[in-house]
Protein backbone atom coordinates (compact mmCIF):
# COMPACT_ATOMS: atom_id res chain seq x y z
CA UNK A 1 0.00 0.00 0.00
CA UNK A 2 1.50 3.39 -0.94
CA UNK A 3 2.00 6.05 1.68
CA UNK A 4 -0.02 9.24 1.55
CA UNK A 5 3.05 11.18 2.59
CA UNK A 6 1.58 14.65 2.12
CA UNK A 7 -2.03 15.63 2.69
CA UNK A 8 -4.42 18.53 3.02
CA UNK A 9 -7.66 17.92 4.90
CA UNK A 10 -10.65 20.24 5.38
CA UNK A 11 -10.44 22.49 8.42
CA UNK A 12 -13.92 21.40 9.47
CA UNK A 13 -16.19 18.53 8.58
CA UNK A 14 -15.69 15.52 6.34
CA UNK A 15 -14.24 15.99 2.85
CA UNK A 16 -16.68 16.46 0.01
CA UNK A 17 -14.10 15.70 -2.68
CA UNK A 18 -11.03 13.47 -2.85
CA UNK A 19 -7.98 14.32 -4.95
CA UNK A 20 -5.31 11.61 -5.15
CA UNK A 21 -1.99 12.70 -6.67
CA UNK A 22 0.59 10.31 -8.13
CA UNK A 23 4.20 11.27 -8.88
CA UNK A 24 6.52 10.30 -11.70
CA UNK A 25 9.02 7.44 -11.69
CA UNK A 26 12.02 7.95 -9.40
CA UNK A 27 10.36 10.83 -7.56
CA UNK A 28 8.16 10.92 -4.46
CA UNK A 29 5.05 12.62 -3.15
CA UNK A 30 6.83 15.97 -2.84
CA UNK A 31 6.88 16.29 -6.63
CA UNK A 32 3.12 16.84 -6.58
CA UNK A 33 3.10 19.60 -3.93
CA UNK A 34 2.54 22.51 -6.40
CA UNK A 35 -0.58 20.83 -7.76
CA UNK A 36 -1.73 19.84 -4.27
CA UNK A 37 -1.42 23.41 -3.04
CA UNK A 38 -3.42 24.74 -5.98
CA UNK A 39 -6.17 22.15 -5.45
CA UNK A 40 -6.32 22.76 -1.71
CA UNK A 41 -6.67 26.51 -2.27
CA UNK A 42 -9.40 26.04 -4.85
CA UNK A 43 -11.27 23.30 -2.99
CA UNK A 44 -10.89 23.80 0.79
CA UNK A 45 -13.49 21.11 1.53
CA UNK A 46 -11.48 18.48 -0.36
CA UNK A 47 -9.03 15.92 0.92
CA UNK A 48 -5.89 16.26 -1.22
CA UNK A 49 -3.36 13.45 -0.84
CA UNK A 50 0.01 13.05 -2.53
CA UNK A 51 0.90 9.37 -2.60
CA UNK A 52 4.25 7.63 -2.70
CA UNK A 53 4.36 4.68 -5.09
CA UNK A 54 4.97 1.39 -3.25
CA UNK A 55 8.28 0.22 -4.75
CA UNK A 56 11.75 1.77 -4.51
CA UNK A 57 13.09 3.16 -7.77
CA UNK A 58 15.34 0.63 -9.52
CA UNK A 59 16.40 2.75 -12.47
CA UNK A 60 19.74 4.09 -13.59
CA UNK A 61 22.19 5.17 -10.86
CA UNK A 62 21.70 8.80 -9.98
CA UNK A 63 18.26 8.81 -11.55
CA UNK A 64 16.45 9.33 -8.26
CA UNK A 65 16.06 7.85 -4.80
CA UNK A 66 12.27 7.86 -4.93
CA UNK A 67 9.63 5.33 -5.83
CA UNK A 68 7.91 3.64 -8.76
CA UNK A 69 4.70 1.80 -9.62
CA UNK A 70 6.49 -0.27 -12.24
CA UNK A 71 10.07 -0.60 -13.38
CA UNK A 72 11.25 1.30 -16.43
CA UNK A 73 14.57 -0.52 -16.55
CA UNK A 74 14.81 -1.77 -20.14
CA UNK A 75 11.16 -0.94 -20.81
CA UNK A 76 9.91 -1.17 -24.38
CA UNK A 77 6.70 -0.32 -26.17
CA UNK A 78 5.83 -4.00 -26.32
CA UNK A 79 6.39 -4.86 -22.65
CA UNK A 80 5.12 -1.64 -21.02
CA UNK A 81 1.45 -2.77 -21.05
CA UNK A 82 2.26 -5.93 -19.08
CA UNK A 83 4.24 -3.97 -16.50
CA UNK A 84 1.39 -1.52 -16.05
CA UNK A 85 -1.18 -4.30 -15.82
CA UNK A 86 0.83 -6.03 -13.10
CA UNK A 87 0.92 -2.80 -11.07
CA UNK A 88 -2.77 -1.93 -11.48
CA UNK A 89 -4.25 -4.11 -8.69
CA UNK A 90 -2.25 -2.31 -5.99
CA UNK A 91 -3.02 1.05 -7.54
CA UNK A 92 -6.75 0.40 -7.68
CA UNK A 93 -6.74 -1.05 -4.16
CA UNK A 94 -5.08 2.12 -2.85
CA UNK A 95 -7.74 4.30 -4.46
CA UNK A 96 -10.59 2.16 -3.14
CA UNK A 97 -9.13 2.04 0.36
CA UNK A 98 -8.80 5.82 0.55
CA UNK A 99 -12.30 6.37 -0.82
CA UNK A 100 -13.60 4.10 1.93
CA UNK A 101 -11.48 5.74 4.62
CA UNK A 102 -12.66 9.25 3.78
CA UNK A 103 -16.21 8.31 2.83
CA UNK A 104 -15.98 9.86 -0.64
CA UNK A 105 -17.74 8.22 -3.59
CA UNK A 106 -16.11 7.56 -6.94
CA UNK A 107 -17.85 10.43 -8.81
CA UNK A 108 -16.35 12.85 -6.25
CA UNK A 109 -12.86 11.37 -6.64
CA UNK A 110 -10.23 12.74 -9.02
CA UNK A 111 -6.96 11.00 -9.88
CA UNK A 112 -4.11 13.33 -10.87
CA UNK A 113 -0.81 11.99 -12.09
CA UNK A 114 2.44 13.16 -13.60
CA UNK A 115 4.35 10.98 -16.10
CA UNK A 116 4.28 7.43 -14.67
CA UNK A 117 1.58 8.53 -12.24
CA UNK A 118 -0.48 9.73 -15.20
CA UNK A 119 0.00 6.41 -17.00
CA UNK A 120 -1.29 4.56 -13.94
CA UNK A 121 -4.30 6.84 -13.51
CA UNK A 122 -5.26 6.61 -17.19
CA UNK A 123 -4.97 2.84 -17.32
CA UNK A 124 -6.73 2.40 -13.96
CA UNK A 125 -9.95 4.03 -15.17
CA UNK A 126 -9.74 1.97 -18.35
CA UNK A 127 -9.50 -1.25 -16.36
CA UNK A 128 -11.69 -0.49 -13.34
CA UNK A 129 -15.27 0.77 -13.83
CA UNK A 130 -16.45 3.62 -11.61
CA UNK A 131 -13.07 4.27 -10.03
CA UNK A 132 -13.01 8.07 -10.35
CA UNK A 133 -15.09 10.87 -11.78
CA UNK A 134 -12.11 12.63 -13.31
CA UNK A 135 -8.51 12.03 -14.31
CA UNK A 136 -5.97 14.85 -14.61
CA UNK A 137 -3.06 13.41 -16.59
CA UNK A 138 0.09 15.55 -16.86
CA UNK A 139 2.84 14.55 -19.31
CA UNK A 140 1.54 10.99 -19.49
CA UNK A 141 0.05 8.56 -21.95
CA UNK A 142 -1.93 5.32 -22.16
CA UNK A 143 0.13 2.15 -22.10
CA UNK A 144 -1.94 0.88 -25.02
CA UNK A 145 -4.33 2.60 -27.37
CA UNK A 146 -7.76 2.67 -25.66
CA UNK A 147 -10.25 0.09 -26.90
CA UNK A 148 -13.13 1.73 -25.03
CA UNK A 149 -13.86 4.96 -23.23
CA UNK A 150 -14.22 4.80 -19.44
CA UNK A 151 -17.90 5.21 -18.62
CA UNK A 152 -18.82 8.37 -16.71
CA UNK A 153 -15.19 9.39 -16.22
CA UNK A 154 -13.90 12.65 -17.63
CA UNK A 155 -10.27 12.52 -18.79
CA UNK A 156 -8.24 15.73 -18.93
CA UNK A 157 -4.86 15.52 -20.70
CA UNK A 158 -2.18 18.20 -20.17
CA UNK A 159 1.10 18.09 -22.05
CA UNK A 160 4.02 20.26 -23.08
CA UNK A 161 4.71 20.30 -26.80
CA UNK A 162 8.46 20.28 -26.07
CA UNK A 163 8.31 17.13 -23.93
CA UNK A 164 11.11 14.85 -25.13
CA UNK A 165 10.68 12.25 -22.37
CA UNK A 166 7.02 11.43 -23.04
CA UNK A 167 6.28 13.04 -26.43
CA UNK A 168 2.78 14.49 -26.76
CA UNK A 169 1.83 12.54 -29.90
CA UNK A 170 0.44 9.43 -28.15
CA UNK A 171 -1.60 11.57 -25.74
CA UNK A 172 -3.19 13.46 -28.63
CA UNK A 173 -3.86 10.21 -30.50
CA UNK A 174 -5.51 8.75 -27.41
CA UNK A 175 -7.67 11.85 -26.95
CA UNK A 176 -8.93 11.60 -30.52
CA UNK A 177 -9.56 7.88 -30.09
CA UNK A 178 -11.49 8.33 -26.82
CA UNK A 179 -13.65 11.03 -28.40
CA UNK A 180 -14.43 8.69 -31.29
CA UNK A 181 -15.39 6.03 -28.74
CA UNK A 182 -17.84 8.42 -27.07
CA UNK A 183 -15.59 9.43 -24.20
CA UNK A 184 -15.54 12.64 -22.21
CA UNK A 185 -12.09 14.07 -22.95
CA UNK A 186 -10.19 17.36 -23.07
CA UNK A 187 -6.60 17.88 -24.21
CA UNK A 188 -4.35 20.87 -23.54
CA UNK A 189 -1.00 20.95 -25.36
CA UNK A 190 1.09 24.03 -24.65
CA UNK A 191 4.27 25.25 -26.41
CA UNK A 192 7.47 25.98 -24.55
CA UNK A 193 6.94 23.29 -21.92
CA UNK A 194 9.00 20.13 -21.56
CA UNK A 195 8.58 17.18 -19.23
CA UNK A 196 7.50 19.07 -16.15
CA UNK A 197 4.56 19.74 -13.86
CA UNK A 198 4.54 23.27 -15.19
CA UNK A 199 2.50 26.01 -13.45
CA UNK A 200 0.80 26.80 -16.76
CA UNK A 201 -0.47 23.24 -17.01
CA UNK A 202 -1.66 23.38 -13.41
CA UNK A 203 -3.56 26.58 -14.20
CA UNK A 204 -5.24 24.86 -17.15
CA UNK A 205 -6.18 21.93 -14.94
CA UNK A 206 -7.85 24.19 -12.38
CA UNK A 207 -9.69 25.89 -15.21
CA UNK A 208 -11.02 22.59 -16.52
CA UNK A 209 -12.18 21.58 -13.05
CA UNK A 210 -14.02 24.87 -12.62
CA UNK A 211 -15.62 25.14 -16.04
CA UNK A 212 -15.94 21.74 -17.74
CA UNK A 213 -19.25 20.02 -17.05
CA UNK A 214 -18.99 16.24 -17.51
CA UNK A 215 -21.48 14.41 -19.70
CA UNK A 216 -22.67 12.47 -16.66
CA UNK A 217 -23.75 15.68 -14.93
CA UNK A 218 -25.59 16.86 -18.03
CA UNK A 219 -27.37 13.52 -18.32
CA UNK A 220 -28.39 13.48 -14.67
CA UNK A 221 -29.60 17.08 -14.84
CA UNK A 222 -31.72 16.37 -17.92
CA UNK A 223 -33.08 13.21 -16.35
CA UNK A 224 -34.18 15.07 -13.23
CA UNK A 225 -35.63 18.07 -15.07
CA UNK A 226 -39.44 18.17 -14.92
CA UNK A 227 -41.32 17.95 -18.20
CA UNK A 228 -43.66 20.94 -18.32
CA UNK A 229 -46.80 20.78 -20.50
CA UNK A 230 -47.08 23.50 -23.13
CA UNK A 231 -48.82 24.27 -26.37
CA UNK A 232 -46.76 23.83 -29.52
CA UNK A 233 -46.33 26.89 -31.70
CA UNK A 234 -47.45 27.03 -35.29
CA UNK A 235 -43.79 27.02 -36.40
CA UNK A 236 -43.17 23.75 -34.57
CA UNK A 237 -46.27 22.18 -36.11
CA UNK A 238 -45.16 23.23 -39.58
Amino acid sequence: MPLHALAHLPAEGPPQLLFLLFHGVGADARQMVPLAQALAAGYPQAAVLCLDAPDPFDGVPGGGAGHQWFSVRGVTESDRPARVAAALPRFVAAVRELQSRFGVSWPCTALAGFSQGAIMALEAVQAEPRLAGRVLAFSGRHATAPLHAPADTTVHLFHGLDDAVVPPGPALDAAERLVALGGDVTAELLPGIGHALDPRLIDRALGQLRTFLPKRVWREALGEAPVLPRVASSDELG
